[in-house]
């Protein structure tokens, strides 16, 4: 995005637009560049929003019979460097003296989004026999069911802790004297738990997670880990993602003792964050990016065949760690619509047997 005092303007509606179009942000003085385009439609199947995610980030959401303002490539100001020249990360634009290659039956650019609805345009008379079909416009779509919280009984089936924090963390090192990964997270927590800091509770869960997959303690996993399952969202995605990874990870030690009812309390609280958002469209798009991102998790499978091709088990054992998360992850919100749950329980029992190994 540059300031580009001069241009050559033109219209077009937004319904038609192309990747590599250069256009004029609602501001009226940047312009960017559309790097993929996404049409939604309304329930009736007409093309209603158009999603334009812009080169450099973010998306703009335009509706599909808005007119736009595009901005020659040629005489935007980021095509003015030479081409060696062009900032990193800039794909130059297209070029503005390429010919037209639309059709003579191509609806010219410039024409307004009302024409198409049939509405009358000042000084322009309508055709005699011209009628534009009705649009039916219908009602904004309902949000999605919100996901249910567990309720106080269910919420009774996580045992209080049996102490202080402190005191909780200081019984895993006692149960393990000889471990050092062990040792050295509680040295750092047993000065002091803080729930509000993102890295005291990444030390948490890193250490329910040693204890459970390094020392196969799943009892004192459990109790670390529940340190954080009763924390509530706050909407800081940061101290979340440690929370989330302990209640994955405590679902899934209930499951394999028998817990159910309480793996089933674990995994309602995984999914809180999902009914956060009110507004319907923002609640549809982010359960289809969340869906999205169960059907195609990250399980690093680059990074764990180089380690394995260079011969760095320490590296490899780290990654291997990092996919076993996402795996516990996906085991907690039942899978997925490309990994059932069987096909989860047959990896994440392998990858444990290679950690540790």
């Amino acid at each position: 995005m540059t300031e580009t005092p001069a241009r050559q303007h033109r219209e077009q509606q937004a319904g038609s637009l192309t990747t590599g179009s250069h256009i004029l942000l609602p501001d009226g003085e940047r312009t960017a560049e559309i790097h993929q385009l996404e049409l939604q439609r309304d329930d009736f199947g007409v093309p209603a929003l158009v999603l334009a995610s812009l080169t450099g980030g973010g998306t703009l959401r335009i509706a599909a019979g808005s007119t736009v303002t595009l901005v020659d490539a040629a005489h935007d100001a980021v095509t003015h460097l030479p081409r060696a020249a062009a900032p990193e990360g800039i794909a130059p634009g297209p070029d503005a003296t390429a010919p037209d290659t639309r059709g003579p039956d191509a609806r010219p650019a410039g024409a307004a989004a009302g024409t198409e609805a049939g509405q009358e345009q000042p000084g322009v008379e309508p055709a005699a026999n011209a009628q534009a079909p009705a649009v039916v416009v219908p009602p904004l779509p309902a949000a999605p069911p919100a996901a249910n919280g567990p309720s106080d009984e269910e919420l009774a089936l996580i045992p209080a802790p049996g102490g202080t924090p402190e005191s909780v963390v200081e019984a895993a090192a006692e149960a393990h004297p000889d471990a050092v990964g062990v040792l050295l997270l509680t040295d750092r927590l047993s000065k002091g738990v803080n729930f509000k800091s993102g890295s005291c509770l990444k030390d948490l869960t890193d250490l329910a997670h040693e204890l459970f997959v390094a020392l196969k303690d799943a009892e004192g996993a459990l109790s670390i880990a529940d340190l954080l399952t009763v924390l509530p969202y706050d909407g800081n995605p940061g101290r979340w993602a440690s929370v989330e990874a302990s209640l994955a990870l405590a679902s899934y030690i209930c499951r394999q003792d028998g817990q159910d009812e309480r793996a089933a309390v674990y995994e309602k609280l995984i999914r809180i964050p999902e009914s956060q958002e009110t507004d319907p469209f923002k609640a549809r798009m982010a359960a289809k990016v969340r869906q999205r991102s169960l059907n195609e998790p990250n399980l690093y499978d680059k990074e764990i065949f180089r380690s394995i091709d260079n011969s760095n088990h320490d590296a490899e054992r780290e990654w291997r760690l990092l996919r076993l998360e996402s795996l516990l992850f996906l085991r907690a919100h039942g899978g997925s619509e490309t990994i059932g749950m069987s096909e989860l329980e047959r990896r994440i029992g392998n990858e444990l047997e290679a950690v540790r190994a």
